[in-house]
């Protein structure tokens, strides 16, 4: 157990410095497009010569997926490599698994290449008005004197 901090406390360190929701919908694209794969024979469209591609770009896809959250400095060329091998999933995989996972792994391929890794952390609308009051308070204190 660990003594100073929390589990939570270190998944979301851990989180903050990799594009976590971008890997994990990739990921979460492909297994939904390799679970449709396997959905009766009347509702599969694409079957024969596709049917190897079929499996192999899913397949592919949660494995960048996997990438981009343990090796978030090649992000670029994952997110990238993952928003192709989505499209082809169009063709290949029953529509990129009736679209629920085309959209899954274009949106999380999207989210990866744009996460920026040295950027600092939002700063919420409550706290931002906060500090303008009282910016603006203490403006009109040092004028009082005056």
């Amino acid at each position: 157990m660990p003594t100073g901090r929390g589990v939570r406390s270190a998944l979301r360190d851990w989180r903050a410095d990799r594009p976590y929701w971008g890997g994990l919908l990739l990921t979460l694209g492909g297994a939904e497009i390799l679970l449709t794969m396997k959905v009766s024979l009347k509702v599969v469209l694409h079957i024969g010569m596709q049917g190897l591609a079929g499996y192999l770009l899913p397949a592919l896809m949660v494995v960048l997926g996997l990438l981009i959250l343990f090796n978030p400095a090649q992000r670029l060329f994952y997110s990238i490599t993952g928003v192709l091998l989505t499209l082809g999933t169009w063709l290949t995989s029953n529509m990129g698994g009736f679209f629920i996972g085309l959209l899954l792994g274009v949106t999380g391929s999207c989210m990866a290449f744009g996460w920026l890794p040295d950027q600092e952390p939002r700063v919420s609308r409550r706290k931002r008005r906060k500090a303008a009051r009282l910016a603006a308070l203490q403006g009109t204190t040092k004028q009082q004197p005056a």
